[in-house]
């Protein structure tokens, strides 16, 4: 019942779909992290600065509070928060009452030392977001391991090309498919090396507090330190109160880049399947239309078309809105940054629908043959340009008022070519053995190409 009165799909229809974003960037999610950069903090104060004294003992049962953090313990983090109408206030009081408990009262003020909110904050969504990219990687990578499948297998098929709709120079399945191969590939290298970045340097990022009551202390460089060796993210240092996200940004717009070319790629397969080039893969019991029951329709590109739309349009929000902050600080960051869970939800759908189109799919080789053969004003193309280079006169023209907005025979092209008066015999021998099919440039060679680079 729960799920029935979800608010979003991503929570009600779609919650098994996206079930391993949850412990990521839930509240729950949010919650942990914020525990777990509050006792490494902690513990980063004690062994690396020696600010205060605790035994190995102590400090492995205070690791053991991030370790073990469950459910129940956001909701104790909840519960406190009722009181304290502030998120991060009541982690820090929840972590003073487990060091109560641990007989460690003596050492409690030292949790959330020196800290402003928003460095709890933007290091805990740094290691969320971290772990986020980690699990839409991987589910990249799987589209691109398939397309590379469907290339290698299908990279010799002759296919009709369409520019605007229309027929166009033959090209081959598997050279389409290594296209978009080459574009997922790229953009994963670009998201792979994107480094998560965070701050940890006080209320307006000049560790004001911190130089206070310990000035012997260089900041700059226990800062750079916690956050390179403690959490394992890349140190901000010239930031105001809140981190300036510019990763957060950067990372968006590639997510938007990749989103963009499955959409490419979901209303291509769309568009072939329409065609008849592809067919879907049937399963008992499934329904294609209420109303028509020979419909095979093809939902999961359109599932992932719709899905990543919305993606699309969160991320194009969030990665400008994110830049902006108003002075020192402002909440509209906050409240934005909640929706993170819901964008990597998006795309994390969109991903899986697209990977189960293109599992579904089967080559219609008599199709596609089909539609080439149809198709010999194709070569008006080759002819023209062999004409071209012979000195044939007014070749382009000649083809035009030959094969322009008209279908024409294989009989009519070899007499076209018959006629010509300057092209040598043994190349108008090679125009009369050219079929559509056989037209395909080296669109072979370059889906080789593709894996000697």
């Amino acid at each position: 019942m729960n799920n029935l009165k979800s608010l979003t799909s991503l929570d009600g229809r779609y919650q098994k779909a996206v079930a391993e974003l949850q412990d990521i960037f839930s509240e729950y999610g949010l919650m942990r992290s914020r525990v777990h950069v509050e006792v490494q903090w902690f513990k980063f104060l004690a062994l690396e600065l020696k600010l205060f004294d605790v035994s190995d003992e102590h400090l492995a049962q205070v690791e053991k509070i991030a370790k073990d953090f469950n459910v129940e313990d956001a909701q104790a983090i909840k519960d406190i928060e009722k009181t304290t109408n502030h998120d991060v206030k009541a982690v820090e009081y929840f972590l003073k009452e487990k060091f109560v408990d641990l007989g460690l009262s003596n050492l409690q003020e030292w949790i959330h030392f020196a800290c402003t909110s928003a460095d709890i904050n933007n290091t805990s969504y740094a290691l969320m977001l971290k772990k986020g990219k980690a699990c839409l990687l991987e589910y990249f990578k799987s589209i691109l391991t398939k397309c590379e499948e469907l290339a290698k297998h299908h990279k010799t098929v002759p296919m009709m090309s369409r520019t605007h709709g229309q027929p166009a120079t033959p090209t081959t399945v598997g050279k389409e498919f290594i296209n978009f191969a080459w574009r997922i590939k790229r953009e994963i290298q670009i998201l792979s090396d994107l480094q998560v970045e965070a701050k940890m340097n006080g209320a307006t990022g000049s560790f004001n507090a911190h130089h206070f009551v310990f000035p012997e202390i260089d900041w700059i460089e226990a800062s750079q330190k916690y956050l390179t060796e403690y959490l394992e993210v890349k140190p901000l240092l010239l930031t105001i109160q809140i981190n300036p996200n510019n990763y957060v940004s950067e990372l968006l717009h590639c997510l938007i880049r990749l989103s963009s070319i499955l959409i490419d790629l979901d209303r291509d397969m769309w568009g072939y399947i329409s065609l008849g080039y592809f067919k879907q893969k049937l399963k008992a019991g499934e329904v294609g239309s209420s109303t028509m029951p020979h419909k095979v329709n093809p939902i999961d590109f359109e599932n992932s078309e719709g899905n990543l739309g919305l993606a699309i349009s969160l991320m194009q929000h969030l990665s400008t809105k994110l830049l902006n902050s108003r002075f020192q600080r402002d909440l509209t960051d906050s409240t934005v940054m909640r929706n993170l869970g819901a964008v990597f939800g998006y795309v994390l759908l969109g991903i899986k629908s697209a990977q189960k189109g293109l599992g579904k799919i089967d080559i219609n080789e008599k199709a596609i043959a089909d539609d080439l053969n149809n198709n010999w004003e194709l070569l008006a193309e080759p002819i023209q340009t062999a004409m071209r280079v012979y000195g044939e006169e007014n070749p382009y023209e000649k083809l035009k008022e030959l094969t322009r907005g008209t279908k024409i025979s294989q009989e009519e092209l070899i007499a076209f070519v018959d006629g010509l008066s300057k092209v040598p015999e043994d190349v108008k021998k090679r125009m009369r053995d050219l079929t559509p099919a056989s037209y395909i440039g080296v669109a072979v060679q370059l889906v080789d190409q593709y894996w000697k680079e």
